[in-house]
């Protein structure tokens, strides 16, 4: 395993390090010690790596990831894993604001709680989160899924489009044009992988559906696959 000392590299030393990479050769297991809270860590990697970061981050960690494997040992500041687009960010502690934010694609993992607009305006990335989320979660999500082992916040799924949002515990409030939806087969197959995936024991029969009812913007059923 590789590993970069922050306590004596540049953090800008340490990205360009990272995102150099390619997995082509033996160096795809990485090693981040003494982030100490730094901002943009683990930032804009594009390849099958495996980064540990051992310690507390700031702003934007793991932002623009695709393809890499990285899993933060603390807890991280706002904007964790924003516009992801593929690959795996696995936190251990709690997120800040906006976690996901505009995610495309891949699977966050908060084992913590996160805190307001988790999953906000998401664009196919699929969230799930052990604990609690904050208010206005799930705001203008198109894409993905949100799963969410404790309690929303209000105002969840606030002009959803169309995301899946799925809660096991309570909902303060649902916002504008979100609504409780039924809980089909299908449903319970793609929680069931996400649990699993995302290393929760959760039982996917505990959860409720929530999504958009569509008045809010122009839907023709014929077309939901452009969605």
């Amino acid at each position: 395993m590789q590993q970069i000392d922050l306590a004596t590299t540049p953090l800008r030393e340490m990205n360009e390090t990272l995102q150099a990479q390619t997995g082509a050769d033996n160096q795809t297991a990485w090693e981040i010690l003494n982030p100490r809270g730094s901002h943009a860590v683990a930032c804009g990697l594009d390849a099958p790596i495996e980064v540990t970061v051992r310690g507390h981050t700031g702003y934007y960690c793991a932002g623009m990831n695709k393809q890499a494997a990285i899993h933060v040992t603390g807890s991280v500041g706002p904007g964790v894993a924003e516009n992801m687009m593929s690959g795996t960010v696995v936190i251990d502690g709690d997120a800040s604001q906006y976690a996901g934010a505009t995610g495309r694609g891949g699977l966050l993992v908060i084992k913590g709680n996160a805190s307001s607009r988790c999953g906000i305006s998401m664009k196919g990335i699929d969230i799930v989160v052990h604990g609690n989320i904050g208010h206005m979660s799930a705001f203008m999500a198109q894409v993905g899924n949100l799963v969410v082992c404790g309690d929303a916040g209000e105002a969840l799924g606030d002009s959803l489009y169309e995301a899946r949002l799925f809660v096991r515990g309570s909902v303060k409030s649902l916002g504008s044009d979100c609504i409780e939806k039924e809980m089909r087969p299908e449903h319970l197959a793609i929680l069931a992988d996400l649990l699993e995936r995302a290393g929760s024991d959760a039982k996917p029969e505990e959860f409720r559906r929530y999504g958009s009812a569509r008045k809010l913007y122009t839907f023709d059923i014929d077309n939901a696959a452009a969605y």
